[in-house]
């Protein structure tokens, strides 16, 4: 049995914290949320990790957002349709969500569930994520995260 915080209305909630996180930043921000929360956590992985090298990633990056190219996934939610509510924490690459956030949504339908997006980024603000995901998850109830107290 998973606790979940006094006062925010999820106790009856199941919920799902996915992130993608290059250099951890993110991966950090999940994993205590989906502490606070007692929720599941997964990790979003492309099939092909992207190269170590800061540089390239960007560059590959770039390449994969220009050509519209979604990168396969190394797994996929288990029984997503289980979930109320997903947490999705997700860095800004060059001003908008990076390539494996569009192949995460496209992948699975999260119609009539509560996305909850969070964002880490190195000054470039939100950028189009807001778009992005309501593109690519057009069935979801996107609302703006919000972290117990």
């Amino acid at each position: 049995m998973r606790s979940q915080p006094a006062g925010h209305g999820w106790a009856s909630s199941k919920i799902l914290v996915a992130d993608f996180s290059r250099s951890g930043n993110t991966r950090v921000i999940a994993g205590t949320l989906a502490q606070q929360l007692g929720a599941d956590l997964f990790e979003i992985r492309p099939e092909r990790p992207y190269p170590d090298d800061y540089e390239e990633t960007v560059s590959q990056a770039t390449r994969k957002r220009d050509s519209g190219f979604e990168p396969p996934l190394e797994a996929e939610v288990t029984d997503v349709g289980a979930y109320d509510t997903v947490f999705l924490g997700l860095p800004i690459w060059g001003e908008t969500a990076p390539p494996v956030i569009h192949s995460l949504l496209r992948a699975h339908d999260l119609t009539g569930k509560a996305l909850r997006p969070f964002i880490t980024h190195g000054g470039y603000g939100p950028g189009s994520r807001m778009a992005v995901l309501a593109d690519h998850a057009p069935g979801a109830r996107i609302l703006l995260a919000r972290t117990p107290d």
